[in-house]
């Protein structure tokens, strides 16, 4: 809010109170934005191929590539092997780097293949067999060699428990998704939260999270614990900062890594699409921008939500706006401390690289449709706010 706007209920950076809120945010399925490179953990299945080697030493004997799978099928034809289809329910891990007679002795080992013989025979008659992934696999004991690779081949069959982490969640919230859907305890994540360290965070972060649990969806394996998914969220951070070069725009637009997060975290807050660079442009134009129009404070109402413990989007009163936090930016000028939420790939691209433009202000004026319109004129932004209000006497989305 300005000097010239003295009105309680607007919201954030455009003194409306659908200002980004009308938006909700979208789940991240892909992967996109350079941190500092920290050691990284990624429990996501999937996405390392085994390469399953057909040179296979049995009994001393040195079975040639040359010699073909045929040769092979022949020297096993005589192997121990169920007839299958099999019963029950047996977990199999299959790790990077594994070998053909390694998995097939993992099998046997389980019972699901009657010999580490005849299971070769079929690796080497599936072509794709070259192709296993890593990851856990759902068989049956006594199954047919042949039914156990074809399981295996079949990246489909991996078993994972696939958990969207939305973007523009806090911690909080974070937890609470992980905790409805493993069989964990928030207290349990909450317990690893507690001791930062073992994140793999960046050293700016100052051991605070937020921000930094990065949204998109996770596959995680049934052995993995909640530090193995708090881990992974943050090694998904650091290659989402390495893809919008952090510390490279950091030093470019004259900021720290740590204030750039923060400026994310806004954008994640008050936009979304196409509109985020222009957003992000607001934010630096009032920033840098001495005395009028805004005198350095960037009146974003959802940093006065989240210094309040609330949800976004919930209204303010007076009171609420004069809650004295360093998070409240309608109080305080320049950057809250820290990140708000958790900004997604495109919040990051749009505060690493903000669009050039003279705006202060912006109002979304249909909540539907995510219309917002940018000006640096005072009471062109005045009009805007007149044109929201009316739209929301029209419509039920406010």
């Amino acid at each position: 809010m300005t000097q010239h706007d003295p009105e309680p209920q607007d919201d954030g950076l455009d003194g409306s109170p659908g200002s980004g809120d009308g938006a909700p945010p979208l789940p991240v399925l892909g992967d996109s934005a350079g941190g500092r490179r920290r050691r990284r953990r990624s429990r996501v299945p999937g996405c390392l191929a085994v390469l399953v080697a057909l040179a296979v030493v049995v009994g001393g004997l040195y079975v040639a590539g040359t010699r073909g799978a045929d040769w092979v099928r022949d020297q096993f034809a005589s192997a121990e092997d169920y007839a299958g289809p099999g019963t029950g329910k047996v977990t199999i891990e299959v790790q990077s780097g594994q070998t053909a007679t390694a998995i097939c002795r993992t099998l046997a080992e389980k019972d699901v293949v009657a010999s580490v013989d005849a299971c070769i025979a079929a690796a080497s008659a599936n072509p794709e067999s070259t192709g296993i992934q890593v990851g856990f696999y759902a068989l049956k004991k006594q199954m047919a060699a042949a039914d156990a690779i074809d399981v295996l081949v079949d990246p489909a069959n991996i078993v994972a428990d696939n958990i969207t982490i939305p973007e523009g969640l806090r911690v909080e919230d974070v937890v609470a998704i992980l905790a409805d859907k493993t069989d964990f305890s928030a207290q349990q994540f909450n317990a690893i939260l507690d001791a930062p360290e073992q994140l793999g965070l960046p050293d700016y972060a100052g051991g605070d999270p937020e921000g930094y649990l990065f949204p998109s969806t996770y596959s995680f394996g049934p052995k993995a614990k909640p530090l193995d998914m708090l881990q992974a969220m943050v090694a998904r951070w650091e290659q989402a900062a390495q893809d919008a070069d952090l510390e490279g725009a950091a030093a470019r637009l004259g900021y720290t890594p740590a204030e750039l997060m923060t400026i994310a975290s806004l954008v994640q807050s008050e936009g979304r699409g196409d509109d985020m660079p222009k957003i992000a442009r607001v934010i630096y134009n009032r920033l840098e921008t001495e005395g009028y129009p805004t005198f350095g404070k960037l009146e974003i109402d959802a940093t006065v939500n989240y210094a309040l413990g609330r949800n976004l989007g919930v209204a303010l009163s007076s009171e609420d706006l004069a809650v004295d936090s360093p998070y409240n930016t309608r109080l305080y000028p320049g950057l809250p401390p820290g990140p708000i939420e958790a900004p997604g790939d495109e919040a990051l691209q749009a505060a690493t690289n903000p669009v050039d433009g003279p705006w202060f202000f912006y109002v979304t004026v249909n909540l539907r449709t995510g219309e917002t319109k940018f000006t640096e004129d005072y009471d062109e932004f005045q009009q805007f706010k007149a044109e929201f209000i009316e739209y929301c006497e029209t419509s039920d989305a406010c």
